[in-house]
């Protein structure tokens, strides 16, 4: 016998405003970079001007990922 469940909004946000999980989803970003810099781990960071994706390392050091596309 299946038993159907209805469920609200608030069941999948724990009773959370959309304000209050934006907020809580942009400190646990800044928490990981706080945490991958003391690891000294580089973080993954996208250059708008050159649209490339890049790591950045505590040192400052930059180091470009990918191929860089060709036009012909």
């Amino acid at each position: 016998m299946a038993e159907i469940m209805e469920k609200n909004e608030l069941d999948y946000t724990c009773g959370l405003s959309d304000d209050e999980l934006t907020e809580r989803f942009i400190a646990s970003i800044r928490i990981d970079e706080e945490i991958r810099k003391i690891k000294g781990l580089p973080s993954a960071r996208y250059d708008d001007e050159t649209k490339r994706a890049y790591l950045e390392y505590p040192d400052g050091r930059i180091e470009y990922v990918g191929k860089q596309n060709k036009t012909t």
